[in-house]
């Protein structure tokens, strides 16, 4: 009986220990939406969550961080080291902080930011990182999927440090206001001076951002050319939608590769996914599975895209896309 007393005891006070740093990712003006997913994850361990924002004059998303629910202290540190967010140079700032405040996870979102970063910052900590989680059973027990999402993987962690990145679209964004953090300046660590950021060319589209939009529409190798788009583009128009694509469509060059969806492309879970000349290979379906509702256009009724279709037209897309868009503009 008093070993049992004991253990409880025990594990009630290393409970009271746990404390979490989500690594937040922005641009220096706004926060990259996918930190709130992983602030809610965060919140979901039962700890006191902090928020690291490094960067080169980045005090307006710490003050926005500051407000965001569930945060309760805000961590700074500004140096031109960190401009563009390099993992060389992060690393051993991450590793210092973590070395202050003794944190028990560490965590990002499961973006290209998070999965550069946080491998390196488990590496440096001798731990296995657990990546793209979707649930949180207890405070080292995850779920991630497997098999292009079609098996479920329950990971218990024994590591002393609990280091992993979290599927934006398996938790809601934390609300970004009501909430009431302190903030802290930490000392930068010296620059390692292994890489440089020179510059980044971005896309520019007046359409949403593919993985935090609402409304998706999607073609496959069913448009049959990259000039067959712009039946999508003008429908995507309509209802304030991005544009996605399939491997097989970017593959056969139609588009961009920063369009695909799927296990090896971007991870999207909208109200309302439109999948156009889309025949479903399960890579696609890992990255879109999850919308609310989808909508599949394809002349083969065997496509396995029907599957998962909560409504589906066999029909020629050439003919219905256009029909759509038209009565989309009554």
């Amino acid at each position: 009986y008093s070993l049992k007393l004991a253990l409880s005891q025990n594990k009630g006070t290393h409970r009271l220990c746990l404390s979490t740093l989500v690594v937040a990712e922005h641009n220096n003006e706004t926060l990259t939406p996918i930190t709130l997913n992983a602030i809610t994850a965060a919140t979901k361990l039962g700890s006191d969550v902090s928020c690291l924002v490094a960067g080169t004059n980045c005090a307006k998303v710490a003050e926005q961080l500051s407000n965001v629910q569930g945060v309760k202290k805000v961590l700074v540190a500004q140096h031109e080291a960190y401009k563009g967010l390099l993992p060389e140079e992060l690393t051993p700032l991450i590793l210092a902080t973590q070395k202050q405040f003794s944190f028990t996870h560490i965590c990002a979102g499961a973006s290209a930011f998070g999965k550069n970063l946080l491998p390196r910052v488990a590496a440096k900590l001798d731990v296995a990182p657990i990546s793209d989680i979707i649930e949180i059973k207890s405070p080292d027990t995850f779920v991630r999927t497997i098999y292009a999402g079609n098996a479920l993987s329950t990971v218990k962690c024994n590591e002393s440090v609990k280091v992993f990145t979290v599927r934006g679209t398996s938790f809601e964004p934390a609300a970004v206001d009501g909430g009431g953090a302190s903030s802290e300046e930490v000392s930068p660590s010296a620059p390692v001076g292994v890489s440089e950021w020179l510059e980044q060319t971005l896309s520019k589209s007046d359409r949403p951002e593919l993985t935090s939009a609402k409304v998706v529409v999607s073609g496959g190798r069913g448009l049959k050319s990259g000039e067959n788009f712009k039946l999508l583009y003008d429908l995507a128009d309509k209802l304030n939608a991005a544009v996605g694509a399939s491997r097989a469509a970017v593959d056969a060059g139609y588009v961009p590769n920063d369009m695909q969806v799927g296990q090896t492309g971007k991870i999207v879970a909208p109200e309302l996914y439109i999948a156009v000349g889309i025949s479903g290979a399960i890579q696609h379906l890992a990255g879109m599975k999850d919308s609310k509702t989808i909508v599949a256009i394809n002349k083969d009724p065997e496509a396995p895209i029907f599957q998962v279709a909560d409504y589906g037209l066999v029909a020629d897309l050439f003919k219905v896309v256009p029909e759509l868009t038209e009565a989309l503009k009554k």
